[in-house]
């Protein structure tokens, strides 16, 4: 195989496979600086591409499909508020009970909707975008999905929602001292409802991208762990924006690799490959993990006196 087409394709599919991380980590980010573990995330994000896949099925628009879904994940994120803010319920087995629930309702609803099939139905996905047109090297390489190119540019925008908002101060307080928060006017409750309705929302884009974008139908594996990935992601970014990129494309980048070492025909173990992009993940969560220091207030609930 030439080393440039290698090179090129294995940029271009980086991209590709960290576009779902960036979704879900960000909404992760937004839901744990806000005070809340939310375990929830790898089953709001097969919601996510559930209701992406049947409604764009159904109603042939890829544009409504994606509102669909980014809906439901709003829908999911009130529901996790609801357990955990409202009710004061313990943050893990609440988004441990989320992701199960999700993941039977969405397997659920797609037999009953859809029924059984010997194969598959599919979408028309989105279609690539090519800024650069046929230009070598770059064009292959940007020649991505417009939610990738979304997900990128919802950094910059979550960095600043953060640090340069009243929103983004009054997230960071609920998260950090919510007593303190609340004698200073802040309304902890709504707060956090917000951030954990706009955190569904992101995970389930997550999750509509890979049924809608990267492949075009939908199956029961379709996530496959990128939520417990997700988790992972937050503590290797430290909680900040940029670096939720950064770990994104680092876990995109190995799965991308392993994926071309099997098209090699090099001859090691299969099983290898597939474990190549979680075994970089732990050693990066392991030098970077020593000094990541989360929102004090995860996992805390809180009640007004």
């Amino acid at each position: 195989m030439n080393i440039e087409t290698f090179v090129v394709g294995l940029l271009a599919a980086t991209l590709r496979l960290a576009t779902p991380l960036i979704f879900g980590t960000l909404g992760e980010l937004i839901s744990e600086r806000a005070g809340i573990l939310n375990l929830g995330i790898e089953g709001t994000m097969l919601l996510g591409a559930f209701v992406g896949f049947v409604v764009t099925f159904v109603s042939g628009s890829l544009e409504v499909g994606l509102l669909a879904a980014v809906l439901a994940g709003v829908l999911a994120g009130l529901l996790m508020a609801l357990l955990t803010v409202t009710l004061g319920l313990n943050q893990h087995v609440s988004g441990l009970g989320m992701t199960l629930f999700l993941t039977g309702l969405s397997l659920y609803l797609f037999r009953l909707i859809l029924g059984e099939h010997s194969v598959l139905p599919s979408i028309t996905s989105f279609p690539k975008l090519t800024p650069f047109g046929d230009l070598p090297i770059i064009g292959p390489i940007t020649a991505q999905y417009s939610l990738t190119y979304i997900a990128i540019l919802l950094v910059p925008f979550f960095w600043w929602l953060i640090y340069r908002t009243s929103f983004g101060m009054n997230l960071r307080a609920a998260g950090e001292n919510p007593e303190a928060a609340d004698a200073a006017g802040v309304n902890v409750f709504r707060t956090r409802y917000l951030a954990l309705g706009l955190a569904g929302g992101l995970m389930a884009a997550g999750g509509a991208f890979l049924s809608m974008a990267q492949t075009g139908s939908f199956t029961f594996q379709i996530v496959n762990g990128r939520g417990w990935v997700c988790i992972a992601l937050i503590i290797f970014a430290n909680w900040i924006p940029v670096r939720v990129l950064w770990g994104a494309l680092l876990f995109g980048g190995m799965d991308a690799l392993q994926l071309r070492l099997v098209s090699t025909g090099l001859e090691l173990p299969y099983e290898l490959f597939l474990a190549l992009p979680y075994l970089v993940t732990i050693l990066a969560l392991t030098l970077a993990g020593r000094n990541a220091s989360g929102p004090a207030a995860v996992l805390k609930p809180y009640r007004r006196e």
